[in-house]
């Protein structure tokens, strides 16, 4: 799902009193002029070479939305073809210079900064077009997920089950996965994936542009199947993807992706913080969780059912704030009124103060989209941010923890949030070797988050956040280790403390939490298609005996 951040989330979503108006806003028409489906937007730009001497130097450097970290490469290479992209990674690698890629700068870690010398920037790299030669649909790394959706709505009436950010771009999203809200009823992006360009240096040095499908006899089918899930900046740099169901047959483009609801019904229910006890706010938890775990299987009627539990700390002050969950649902199935209305109900039940719920309302899908989605502006912030899967509830030790670091306003707590998002359904119905997205057994995603702003002192945050992860998971030596309650961690959520001794105690390594058992077959695809380990981060894949 798109990166996001806690203000980021609010600001999207509202906090109580003018919060849900927010929510319920429109975000403004969509954009016209996008219905032509062939991809030629004119001559190409570039490639532009840009270094700190240069003017567009601090506008590229800022690029980013974690404001945490800083870009200053030697120079940035603005990219806008596949032979751009190419010819910039071979002259870094002849140089000797480390290389790395930015699409949409939603990296919740430094990786694309951390000693790069060279940052290739996909930003104009952007087309979506309909591939009839592959009769698939062509999406350029550098497009933003809002881009995407609203091309291939308003000019096939297809989408894909991408996350809720709109600012984040495909590059590092559908390589790592990609989920969001219409995943539970459709899937991955990745179980979507037809073919991937990718960018990759060889033994000798030589860059070249390699195309990897689904089709098992390709033979270069293991970087398509890395692709799947095995996060970005380990293998080359991906330029395409082309999207479209395995399951269908023919090259009707009309056919050959999701089409989304015709109508999203949507609500908000709201619980203040005042008078939030201990036990209530447990029982809150439990009922969520145990709610999903009886309602995501695919076939349930819940199937298109999408909510996120924002938890945010208590704030000081006349108004303490409120926990709140935007909830959606396909308003074509049966009975989706009540369907949302009990909702609603059963994670109420038993909670004091009671629930709030804002009146129903139905949208268009892509109005919906717009208005429940963030753009890059609303993502952007200086934050930390752990997550894990969950199988199950969290159990009542675990919402302890989250009620003793959320419920007493303070000057860090204030910034920090927890938040929990539906998961599973038709997620869960692919293998876990089919893709690289090894975990296909969870029915929520956990988040932890903390921000800050420019001035403020990071240290005092940073701790905040390690610590309510470690004490959440400290029945698995701080960390979502695989197996029981657990699922392992999203590595488009990276965080480099699960490969840190000092935060992870579990005696499991932080490759396993992100890929568990197919690890040692990405270990293979690097030594294949990077043996020179161009392509690197904290996170990134090794090569085998590494």
């Amino acid at each position: 799902m798109g990166e996001v951040t806690r203000r980021g989330f609010i600001g999207g979503t509202a906090a109580l009193g003018g919060a849900v108006s927010a929510v319920l806003a429109s975000a403004g028409p969509a954009a016209a002029g996008l219905l032509h489906g062939n991809g030629d937007d004119g001559p190409q730009l570039g490639p532009v070479t840009v270094r700190p001497s240069d003017p567009r130097y601090e506008d590229l450097a800022v690029r980013r939305t974690n404001q945490r970290f800083r870009h200053e490469p030697e120079y940035f290479v603005v990219a806008s073809s596949t032979e751009q992209v190419v010819r910039a990674v071979g002259e870094a690698v002849r140089a000797g210079k480390r290389v790395t890629v930015r699409s949409g700068g939603h990296c919740y870690e430094n990786f694309v900064g951390d000693g790069a010398q060279v940052v290739i920037d996909l930003c104009e790299m952007s087309r979506v077009y309909f591939d009839e030669e592959r009769g698939a649909f062509a999406v350029e790394a550098g497009t933003t997920l809002m881009s995407a959706y609203r091309r291939l709505y308003l000019g096939w009436g297809v989408t894909f089950p991408g996350g809720q950010c709109g600012g984040v771009a495909a590059g590092g999203h559908i390589a790592g996965g990609g989920y969001g809200p219409l995943s539970r009823r459709d899937g991955l992006t990745v179980d979507y994936l037809h073919a991937v360009e990718v960018v990759v240096v060889d033994r000798s040095g030589r860059a070249r542009a390699v195309v990897a499908t689904r089709d098992p006899a390709d033979p270069n089918h293991d970087l398509w199947w890395a692709h799947t899930g095995g996060g970005g900046g380990s293998f080359g740099i991906v330029t395409r993807y082309w999207l479209r169901d395995p399951k269908v047959r023919g090259n009707d483009p009309s056919r050959l992706l999701p089409r989304p609801p015709a109508t999203v019904l949507s609500g908000v229910a709201i619980w203040s913080w005042e008078g939030m006890t201990r036990e209530s706010f447990r029982r809150l938890l439990r009922n969520h969780g145990e709610w999903h775990e009886r309602n995501s299987a695919p076939d349930s009627p819940y199937a298109s059912l999408w909510a996120a539990l924002l938890i945010p700390g208590r704030q000081s002050g006349a108004d303490p704030g409120a926990i709140i969950l935007p909830t959606q649902i396909d308003a074509d199935v049966p009975d989706a009124e009540r369907l949302l209305r009990d909702f609603f109900a059963h994670v109420g039940r038993g909670v004091t103060p009671e629930v709030f719920v804002t009146p129903l309302r139905r949208d268009p899908w892509f109005q919906a989209v717009r208005t429940l989605s963030l753009g890059a502006d609303a993502e952007s912030g200086r934050f930390k941010a752990k997550s894990g899967y969950l199988r199950r509830a969290l159990t009542n030790r675990q919402a302890d923890a989250a009620y003793d670091r959320l419920s007493v306003a303070g000057e860090v707590s204030s910034q920090g949030v927890v938040w929990l998002i539906s998961y599973g359904g038709r997620v869960n119905t692919v293998d876990p070797a089919a893709t690289a997205t090894v975990e296909r057994q969870s029915i929520m995603k956990v988040l932890h988050l903390v921000t800050w702003e420019e001035g403020q002192d990071a240290a005092p945050r940073l701790d905040w956040v390690r610590d309510f992860h470690r004490e959440t998971y400290a029945d698995t030596g701080g960390v979502p280790v695989p197996g029981g309650a657990c699922g392992g961690a999203y590595i488009n959520y990276p965080d480099t403390d699960h490969a840190d001794p000092k935060w992870n105690t579990s005696g499991i390594p932080w490759f396993t939490i992100y890929y568990g058992a197919n690890y040692p077959r990405l270990q293979k695809v690097k030594q294949r298609w990077d043996p020179r380990d161009v392509f690197h981060h904290a996170l990134s894949i090794r090569p085998p005996g590494r």
